[in-house]
């Protein structure tokens, strides 16, 4: 009889509510999440602590570590917007992706487009309309030490609906961030997203959809599968 292999194990570092865990989830990687603040919401086994730290610490413990370090400091809003308030946030991109080398796991970190994107490799670049979701919501995934194949970008099929500049626009997607602006509710948020374990505002406006990862955490099995059998 073939014995059963161990199912994969993924660390999902600054996990907020669980959208990419549970990408992986689906995906069929055993996750455990890292976050420092507590995270009642989230759906899997999870640890309150520094992120970069528990990835020096623990990071060889697993198959697989996904990161999405606070993108604040480096975003569209603080740096147009909010730029006065850029200096309080942390930058923690180069830090993660140090700790992440100094481990040697095969890794992904994921940021939307902005200034910190630029300091990163766009190995894979994904949207919402790619998985047939009702956001836009692009990403940027840097992987290290694995490679994945980009998905093909799908053309949007209109606007996001809201207020801009006083008038009000319709369009096929929702915006999935702050509160004023004609933006959608809690219920249209958790469909638009597919996360519906948590109706906590800001935790849906930091996340992203699951479907991002369950791609992700595809073709990671898959790779990884190929490099246990070759070895």
């Amino acid at each position: 009889m073939t014995p059963i292999a161990p199912p994969l194990k993924v660390l999902d570092a600054f996990c907020c509510a669980g959208g990419a865990g549970t990408g992986y989830a689906d995906a069929g990687f055993e996750v455990t999440g890292i976050d420092i603040e507590p995270r009642p919401n989230y759906p899997y086994r999870f640890v309150q602590g520094d992120a970069v730290e528990y990835i020096r610490a623990h990071g060889h413990e697993y198959d697989l570590i996904h990161t999405s370090p606070p993108c604040q400091h480096d975003c569209t809003l603080t740096a147009g917007t909010n730029a006065a308030k850029r200096e309080t946030y942390p930058d923690l991109l180069e830090p993660t992706r140090a700790a992440l080398e100094a481990v040697g796991r095969p890794y992904v970190i994921e940021q939307p487009p902005g200034r910190a994107s630029r300091r990163m490799r766009a190995d894979l670049t994904l949207c919402g309309e790619m998985f047939g979701l009702r956001v836009i919501r692009h990403r940027i995934f840097e992987l290290g030490g694995w490679f994945a194949l980009q998905p093909p970008h799908v053309p949007h099929r209109g606007r996001t609906g809201g207020y801009r500049h006083g008038v009000r626009h319709e369009g096929p997607y929702f915006q999935v961030y702050g509160n004023g602006g004609g933006k959608g509710s809690i219920s249209e948020w958790q469909g638009t997203m597919g996360i519906h374990w948590t109706s906590d505002r800001r935790e849906l406006a930091e996340a992203i959809p699951p479907a991002y990862t369950r791609e992700i955490g595809g073709q990671a099995a898959t790779w990884l599968g190929a490099e246990q059998a070759a070895a």
